[in-house]
C-alpha cells in the first residue's frame, strides 16, 4: 500500500506524466533518460515501443530508488498487466476501461490510470477502481470539453492525455484536471537533428509551466 500511495503522490506532486511512445527502443530509452534528467518523475512507457517490458524493467531498476515512477502504457488485459508489474512497472495505463487490468493492479497494489471519454465512461472507470481517469482522446475535444465534464464531475481525478503543451497547460489546470499526460511536445524535441539534450530542456520548460499553472 505504501508503494501505491507513494506513486500516486509522485504523480500528484509533479502534475505530469510523460508518455513515451516512439517507434524504436533506443530512442525511447534515450528520451526517458533525458526526460528524467530534465525533472520528470513519472513516465509511461507504452507497450507499442519494441521491447517495452524489458525497457520498463531497466528504467525501473535504475530510477525507482531515486523516486521516479516508471509505468506501463497501453495495457489492455490482465495478463499484460501482470507481466508489466513483474517487470517493475509502478503504475499501469490503458486507453480504455479494462476491468481485469484494474483488478490485477489492485490485487498487487499498483495504481491505474484508465481511459475514458464520455461522462458515463468516466464514472464507470472510477467505479471499476481506477485511481485516475485518463481523458482520451483529447485532441478533438480539448480544454472546453474537459471544463464542461468537470463541472458536474469535479470529484473525479481527471488526466487528459494528448494535445497538452507548454502554451496551453495552464488552461488545462484551470479547467480542473488533476494532472496532465504529455507526449510529443517533450519526447520528440530531439528531432530532426538527433540532439537528445533538447528533450531535457523541453522537460524542464514543460514542468516549469506546470508549476506556474498550479500556483
Amino acid at each position: 500500500m505504501f508503494a501505491k500511495l507513494q506513486t500516486l503522490r509522485t504523480i500528484d506532486d509533479s502534475g505530469a506524466v510523460l508518455i513515451v511512445r516512439l517507434p524504436d527502443t533506443e530512442s525511447a530509452e534515450r528520451v526517458a533518460h533525458a526526460a528524467i534528467e530534465g525533472g520528470f518523475r513519472a513516465l509511461e512507457i507504452t507497450l507499442s515501443v519494441p521491447g517495452a517490458v524489458e525497457l520498463i524493467h531497466r528504467l525501473a531498476s535504475r530510477y525507482a530508488p531515486d523516486g521516479v515512477a516508471v509505468g506501463a502504457g497501453t495495457v489492455l488485459d490482465g495478463y499484460t498487466a501482470h507481466e508489466c508489474i513483474r517487470a517493475g512497472a509502478a503504475f499501469l495505463v490503458s486507453p480504455q476501461l479494462n476491468s481485469e487490468m484494474i483488478r490485477v493492479a489492485n490485487r498487487h497494489q499498483v495504481p491505474t490510470i484508465s481511459g475514458a471519454f464520455t461522462p458515463t465512461e468516466m464514472l464507470e472507470t472510477a467505479e471499476a477502481g481506477a485511481d485516475i481517469v485518463k481523458m482520451f482522446p483529447t485532441e478533438n475535444a480539448g480544454i472546453s470539453y474537459a471544463k464542461a465534464v468537470l463541472a458536474p464531475l469535479a470529484h473525479l481525478p481527471i488526466m487528459p492525455a494528448g494535445g497538452v503543451t507548454v502554451e496551453n497547460v495552464k488552461d488545462w489546470f484551470a479547467a480542473g484536471v488533476t494532472a496532465v499526460g504529455v507526449g510529443s511536445a517533450v519526447t520528440k524535441a530531439w528531432q530532426p537533428d538527433g540532439d537528445f539534450t533538447r528533450v531535457a530542456g523541453a522537460a524542464r520548460d514543460f514542468l516549469m509551466a506546470v508549476r506556474d499553472a498550479r500556483k
